[in-house]
């Protein structure tokens, strides 16, 4: 694991939370992308979203911020 550490507070209680990692990729995707606008502010769009022929990949996850910039 990174040296980031969480920290839940509750009252005038600061607990540690205990990092772990995600066995697979698409669990922690799929977990962020349902909480994308609690997360960062930003609303899903796609997820696995193709970049068509000329880029030839694809785009994991695909979000609008509050702006309206793709993200």
């Amino acid at each position: 694991m990174s040296d980031i550490k969480l920290f839940r507070i509750q009252k005038d209680e600061v607990l540690e939370i205990e990092g772990r990692s995600a066995s697979v990729e698409k669990s922690l995707q799929t977990q962020m992308e349902a909480h994308l606008e609690i997360f960062l502010g930003v609303r899903c769009l796609a997820t696995e979203y193709s970049t068509g022929k000329t880029h030839g990949g694809r785009i994991d996850t695909l979000g609008v911020d509050e702006n309206g910039c793709s993200v």
